[in-house]
């Protein structure tokens, strides 16, 4: 076991050194890893006092690593690595078995090529379920259950039911009434009467089934000439070779399975994979496996697959379902533990400059912008880096916090980046910050792909010589080229569109720089535990006074002339519309037709305007021109195949309708009606559709009734689950296997609270174990 520690270690050493010292060569943080690997060898074995200093030293130099920047980690890790090289093992430790020990190199890491009966063949059918290592086998866990574990006799059986017998095999027949069809028929007896068992097409079943043969046989009851007769689904082979029945005579599961991989083959190849597994000592702390009356990890793998009853079935699935939860609390908690525990910039200073930028604002802060905006001013006042997640509906003011935040920043001689998933919605943070500025002698710049090289040169050296204070760009601001002189403040707008990752490239443009990410995506609590864990949350759930109640209409086609008549209606009184068309992968041809072909049909219904078309086949100038054609007043009606920029504002666009409107999910209906009510005028949201299910018609009647952000996430996450919510696919959430965000909330709660204080008091547990069962279960999900 020491060994493959040690061995260990020293690939993450490696991995952290060409991951340039971001302390994420492990999955959890690679100076976390190094300690508490550290603690576990120094606990489990009889050291020399030599190798305890070295030991020693290397939990300390852990913590040194995790506080510096990147210049002192270099010079850390090069003492790390020579003081692991120093480390000679006690000889009684090397032959020690691996028993117990649940890192890299354990049986269940490997392939599944490693289980007998996996070839080529089987291991590619596996992939395609998305089963590559004996893990993945192992929690493939059954989608529903059978109940066969009542035997009864022939004369208690039930006609057209599905039934369960144990008998012997008499006498063996096999017919061929025609070509591609043979039956079998096997006459056997319960110890009471005689029946006739029969199987389609598995002649194969010949041999096996000798006079004498005892079988438990499932299928559904039939009479037959007066004879009872089951149409076998299932059957067992009673020997004394096999301790108990897989297929029936219990609680059957019934798994997801492909081409080439039966039930039967299935249910086999995982009770001969748990039957190899080792003990290994349970991973969950004892004292959360007591306070929730959780059984052992081994147990619930096997009550989860082969479960003795309901009962025990139920027991498995609360186990494996808190652990799930919280191994992914696990990763959130380590995450906010690691940046709670860095050292930051105080931003103490408001001064002048933050008055100045109050008084000019022609209006005033609503009571919630004012309550987040206190959150943020005492984060950013702390000398730890704040983290912190702006939640707010469409339209509730969540840009001008920010913009606060961008001032308090600037007023301690910082600059700003702020991150926008679009180039027009960058370019109109621009416009607007330059616009709140003009008066402040606070310098905003535009990093933009249209740039020519000659003005990106200009601005670059300008940024990295600290002459703009707040730099405003897509993706773009990631780039290498681009370097800060003093970053203090990074902005994510609409974060669902950005990946972990990114957001963190952009935080690492300056020395541990305050962090706000913005989203006009309300996330229901369970979600948002899971998602942004590692955040602090403010909410601002209150919309400013003035802003328009958008009017929603779910109609159907037959009153399409008349919407499209009130359509005109609105153009000739100066007013502007968006009109969307769904655009879905599986069928992206014949949508993107369909919306030429409605593009076309409002060119001519509407020939005294102007009407343009924007789709995701479109190269980025072209969309871009019409963008800007719109937003500037040029376009009155715009077909789009994508969802409209989030974030664009166009105060004179009035009506949004929304074709095929039973093909969106509540909150992109949500995002696509908050584009419109942004002016003085009455704005309408008309969604078309012909839903045919019942849950497609709840959504719309949703939309009818409330413009709560907040309630229609829920409905959302109600009706369709968590993994089609918009957002979360590129918010990194991962596939869970037993665990519910919906049914479980309880428990979503319950690990959250767990992890946190786990992590907190990392000294009471080996934290190491759970970096490696994170990354295992998870795989590359950018989880929070």
């Amino acid at each position: 076991m020491l060994d493959t520690v040690l061995k260990e270690m020293k690939q993450a050493l490696i991995r952290e050194k060409k991951g340039a010292y971001s302390d994420a060569g492990v999955f959890g943080g690679f100076a976390m890893f190094l300690k508490e690997q550290c603690i576990l060898l120094r606990n489990e074995a009889n050291w020399s006092e030599t190798e305890k200093a070295i030991l020693d030293e290397l939990v300390n130099l852990s913590d040194v690593y995790y506080r510096s920047d990147h210049q002192t980690r270099a010079e850390v890790l090069a003492r790390v690595s020579t003081l692991l090289n120093k480390i000679t093992l006690p000889p009684e430790t090397v032959e020690r078995p691996v028993i117990g020990h649940w890192g890299q190199g354990n049986f269940i890491w490997q392939e599944v090529a490693v289980i007998k009966g996996v070839g080529t063949k089987r291991r590619q059918q596996l992939q395609r379920l998305g089963i590559k290592k004996v893990f993945d086998l192992i929690y493939h866990v059954p989608r529903r259950y059978l109940d066969r574990s009542t035997m009864k006799r022939f004369r208690q059986l039930n006609v057209g039911v599905e039934e369960t017998l144990r008998v012997k095999v008499r006498s063996v027949e096999l017919l061929q009434p025609r070509k591609r069809l043979n039956i079998l028929k096997a006459l056997v007896y319960d110890g009471e009467n005689y029946g006739v068992a029969v199987w389609f097409n598995q002649s194969y079943l010949r041999a096996k089934l000798r006079p004498g043969l005892e079988l438990i046989i499932t299928g559904k009851v039939q009479l037959s000439s007066g004879r009872w007769e089951v149409i076998v689904t299932d059957y067992e082979i009673l020997n004394a070779a096999e301790d108990e029945p897989v297929h029936t005579a219990r609680i059957v599961p019934v798994y997801g399975v492909t081409e080439g991989i039966s039930q039967r083959i299935m249910r086999q190849l995982i009770f001969q994979t748990l039957n190899l597994i080792p003990y290994y000592k349970d991973f969950l702390p004892e004292e959360l496996r007591t306070k929730y009356n959780l059984i052992d990890w081994r147990q619930a793998l096997w009550q989860i697959h082969f479960p003795d009853d309901w009962s025990s079935l139920k027991r498995a699935r609360q186990r494996l379902v808190y652990e799930e939860l919280f191994l992914m609390q696990m990763a959130v908690s380590q995450r906010y533990i690691r940046s709670e525990r860095r050292s930051g910039i105080a931003h103490t200073n408001e001064g002048q400059l933050w008055h100045d930028f109050v008084q000019s604002l022609p209006f005033t802060f609503t009571r919630a912008q004012r309550r987040v905006l206190n959150e943020i001013r005492k984060d950013m006042g702390q000398a730890q880096p704040m983290t912190r997640l702006l939640q707010g509906d469409v339209g509730s003011g969540k840009t001008i916090v920010a913009t606060a935040a961008a001032v308090k920043a600037v007023a301690n001689d910082y600059q700003v980046a702020v991150m926008a998933p679009t180039e027009i919605l960058a370019r109109q943070h621009c416009e607007s910050l330059n616009a709140l500025f003009e008066d402040l002698n606070i310098r905003v710049s535009l990093v933009s792909g249209s740039l020519s090289a000659k003005e990106k040169a200009k601005i670059y050296r300008d940024i990295q010589r600290g002459e703009i204070d707040v730099v405003v760009g897509t993706h773009a601001l990631i780039q290498e080229t681009v370097q800060f002189h003093r970053l203090g403040l990074a902005v994510v707008d609409e974060q669902h569109r950005f990946g972990v990752m990114q957001r963190d490239e952009l935080l690492n443009k300056g020395d541990n720089a305050d962090l706000l990410v913005m989203t006009a995506t309300p996330i229901p609590r369970t979600l948002s535990l899971t998602l942004y864990g590692d955040l602090q949350v403010s909410v601002i759930d209150e919309l400013p006074p003035g802003r328009q109640k958008v009017i929603t209409r779910w109609v159907g086609e037959e009153r399409r002339e008349k919407v499209l008549s009130f359509i005109g209606q609105e153009m000739n009184a100066d007013r502007q519309v968006y009109v969307v068309c769904p655009l879905v992968s599986e069928s992206e041809k014949l949508d993107l037709a369909a919306a030429e072909e409605t593009a076309h049909l409002l060119m001519d219904r509407f020939k005294d305007f102007n009407v343009g078309l924007v789709h995701g086949k479109m190269k980025s100038t072209e969309k871009e021109m019409y963008m800007q054609g719109f937003y500037r007043g040029e376009i009155n009606l715009l077909v789009s195949t994508t969802v409209i920029e989030v974030g664009v504002d166009v105060p004179n666009a009035t009506v949004m309708m929304v074709e095929g409107a039973e093909r969106f999910g509540l909150a992109q209906l949500h995002q696509l009606r908050g584009r419109i009510g942004r002016g003085e005028h009455r704005s309408y949201c008309i969604l078309m559709g012909d839903p045919k299910t019942e849950v497609a018609r709840e959504r719309l009647q949703v939309m009818e009734k409330s413009d709560d952000g907040f309630v229609i996430a829920e409905e959302d996450l109600r009706l369709r689950g968590p993994g089609e919510i918009f957002g979360t696919r590129q918010h990194g959430l991962p596939e869970f296997k037993v665990a519910d965000l919906i049914r479980d909330a309880e428990v979503v709660q319950q690990t959250f609270d767990d992890a946190r204080k786990l992590v907190q008091n990392k000294s009471n547990y080996q934290l190491g174990i759970f970096s490696e069962l994170i990354a295992l279960r998870f795989g590359n999900a950018k989880i929070s």
